[in-house]
């Protein structure tokens, strides 16, 4: 029943993985128990559940709002309202950190706007000693964060600031990474329901006549927080990435790099501050 319904809508590989989820709720099956358990009929008051689940789907609610969790980087992060999913794309900015910097022991790592914590609790995972703080504005963010991090087992320092009024010592981080707010306002007409009439707009969108707000005040705690050396790493709508890259080159960075996502898009900024002179 539900593949019948799920495949039109959401394509065959979709509405498996979609499957999987739901039963994984309802059921704390795995892949593997879902081929097991596949022809087994199927109680009435489960039938019932995932009928509440399939009516909420058809309104467009994203599967992973509906139960609670979404899969990032090995982990299963539980997320709700307050954040947005976590992003494959996202994923692929974590592994250009790790595979710079996974030989370096004891780095200090500054996530700027965390929601559910997905970037600052896969980088203490996957970077050996790292020393890993993350902020956010919103508190229902970082509660859904701290939640994350404790389940994970990842030590992370949670802060609650706005990042127009948080400036850190000078030198006090090794790497600084954002995935800030990079919609236009302009685009929303275009945008798909499960995106527009779910997630928290504060996280999304950026006025049209300044959509580098919160990249332009992130440069400016860069420049002083990173270490000589230090990687700054953004994601960033590729309408405005070369936009971008003349700020963070004006305001002295080195290195100022695009790096495109796997659809081939300019999805990510790098740079590095400058190295101190001998």
């Amino acid at each position: 029943m539900m593949r019948e319904e799920l495949t039109p809508r959401y394509g065959y590989d979709e509405a498996r993985a979609i499957i999987g989820l739901i039963y994984r709720s309802l059921k704390g099956w795995d892949a593997i128990d879902l081929i097991m358990h596949e022809t087994d009929e199927v109680s009435e008051y489960i039938q019932g559940k995932a009928r509440e689940i399939l009516d909420r789907l058809q309104k467009d609610e994203p599967i992973q709002y509906i139960v609670g969790e979404a899969y990032f980087y090995g982990m299963d992060l539980k997320v709700d309202r307050s954040v947005l999913i976590p992003r494959p794309e996202t994923a692929e900015m974590v592994d250009m950190i790790v595979d710079k910097w996974k030989d370096c022991k004891d780095l200090r790592v500054l996530d700027i706007g965390t929601g559910s914590g997905a970037i600052a609790i896969a980088l203490s995972r996957n970077l050996p000693f790292s020393e890993v703080t993350a902020i956010d504005i919103s508190e229902d963010a970082l509660k859904i964060a701290r939640e994350n991090a404790e389940n994970l087992k990842a030590k992370i320092d949670f802060r609650r600031e706005d990042v127009f009024d948080f400036m850190p010592e000078a030198g006090s981080f090794d790497i600084i990474v954002s995935n800030p707010p990079y919609i236009d306002e302009s685009e929303k007409s275009g945008m798909e329901r499960n995106v527009l009439d779910y997630e928290p707009h504060t996280a999304l969108f950026v006025p049209d006549d300044n959509p580098l707000i919160f990249y332009s005040r992130i440069s400016t705690i860069a420049s002083e927080a990173l270490t000589p050396g230090g990687g700054l790493y953004f994601e960033i709508n590729p309408r405005h990435c070369e936009e971008l890259k003349g700020l963070l080159l004006k305001d002295g960075f080195e290195d100022v790099e695009a790096v495109k996502d796997v659809h081939g898009k300019e999805r990510f900024v790098i740079a590095r501050k400058k190295s101190e002179e001998l």
